[in-house]
């Protein structure tokens, strides 16, 4: 069985046949595989991803693969040495403490092999491909977003599954840490203070900043627009973009309270909080960040009428739209409930027998692994929305009605800038 790191100081069961580095390349490598069921499918209902992300299109449609099958030979190219690593990590150190943290360095080979197929100029792999996500995540790494017409929502997509990766992104961080700190192994027992009791915490956030800087400069760019015009234009005062970034403002509250709650050498009483007053902060934060984000998955995001009286008179399904791209309802209705039992995974911290499961090597990659899944199922909901948007016919329905509160908007510029 897995070990609690308060009890037992050695590596657990889970971490020595799957140690962290391992777990963070296994999640990444998945997520490109989802991605390319995300392209395949969507394909197959007639909806175009690559104009919705404003991607170039194919020189020759007839040599050249689609985009789903760049995507699956990319995986495929992650994939294989990640198999022959973890074969040659089980068959060097056979499960043995000692000898799974002495053969660190083969999963850090691995992740280094990641990073430069991504990174570097290979053209004969997906070049263009991860030229466009290069380009995309450097604009957005400082919180930027291009105007639309411009790669608008491929900024906007990108960055939230970052926001799903957030744990995996800083469970990388502390795998480099160990192992280039003198008396670690990135093998070893997660230490998520390496680098100081504040840099995790701060490496989890950054998705979440990215993303509310984003809402941010759209507020801005609104807000100018209507100062030029003279007065409130079709898009409104720019609400709904301080509505969706004080959704991702929300989730900070969560990360600074649970790191003080698991910063043991911290004496709460010297500011004026008992372990028993953060817990119960702890619970409203995560309360109110978990159901404002599924309010804002099913009503914003996905635009169904779940939470609110659909504004079309055409008949549709109850909490549904009138134009649906996929072929049943239930599909929705499933995705509807999913979406919050997802969300709510924190609750697992809740139950008295399930207290400690996230304190479990095991536990931890479960609902990260849950996460990444759930943001895998909302790209294909959060596309079809994107596309209803965009369209006037087609689908199952009627023609629907552009989003007010959501719909793209343009200051007038050309320019792919940056912000």
């Amino acid at each position: 069985m897995d070990g609690d790191p308060a009890v037992e100081p050695e590596l657990d069961s889970f971490s020595l046949t799957l140690p962290l580095p391992y777990r963070v390349a296994l999640v990444i490598v998945l997520g490109v595989w989802a991605w390319g069921a995300n392209l395949h499918y969507l394909s197959l209902t007639k909806i175009d991803v690559p104009y919705l992300l404003q991607y170039p299109p194919r020189a020759s449609p007839r040599t050249d693969p689609p985009h789903h099958l760049s995507a699956y030979r990319l995986a495929t190219l992650l994939s294989i040495p990640l198999g022959l690593s973890l074969l040659l990590f089980w068959a060097l150190s056979h499960r043995n403490p000692t000898l799974v943290i002495h053969y660190d360095y083969l999963p850090i080979s691995y992740l280094c092999i990641i990073l430069g197929i991504f990174f570097l100029p290979i053209r004969r792999f997906s070049s263009a491909g991860r030229t466009r996500f290069l380009t995309t995540l450097r604009r957005i790494s400082i919180g930027g977003i291009a105007h639309a017409g411009n790669g608008k929502f491929s900024d906007i997509l990108l960055a939230d599954v970052l926001t799903s990766y957030a744990k995996i992104i800083a469970d990388l961080f502390v795998s480099l840490c160990m192992f280039f700190r003198h008396d670690g192994s990135a093998t070893g027992r997660p230490d998520r203070g390496c680098g100081g009791q504040y840099i995790v915490p701060i490496v989890i956030a950054i998705p979440s900043l990215i993303r509310f800087r984003q809402c941010i400069i759209e507020y801005l760019r609104v807000r100018d627009s209507n100062r030029r015009n003279g007065g409130i234009g079709a898009h409104g005062w720019g609400g709904q973009h301080l509505a969706n970034a004080l959704k991702y403002f929300s989730a900070f509250p969560v990360i600074v309270l649970s790191a003080l709650q698991r910063n043991l050498s911290l004496d709460h009483e010297d500011i004026g909080l008992t372990e028993t007053a953060l817990y119960r902060l702890w619970l409203v934060a995560v309360f109110t960040n978990s159901f404002y984000s599924f309010y804002w998955d099913v009503a914003k995001d996905w635009d169904l009428t779940l939470f609110t009286s659909a504004r079309s008179s055409t008949p549709h399904a109850f909490g549904l739209r009138p134009r649906l791209y996929f072929p049943s309802k239930e599909i929705y209705y499933f995705a509807i409930v999913t979406d919050l039992l997802l969300r709510c995974t924190w609750s697992l911290k809740l139950s008295p027998h399930l207290d400690h499961f996230a304190d479990f090597e095991s536990g931890i990659f479960l609902m990260e692994f849950l996460e990444v899944g759930r943001r895998w199922m909302w790209i294909f909901f959060r596309v079809e929305t994107e596309w209803v948007r965009n369209t006037t016919s087609g689908g199952l329905g009627a023609p629907g009605q552009d989003d007010v509160l959501l719909g793209d908007f343009s200051s007038g510029k050309d320019s792919d800038e940056e912000d």
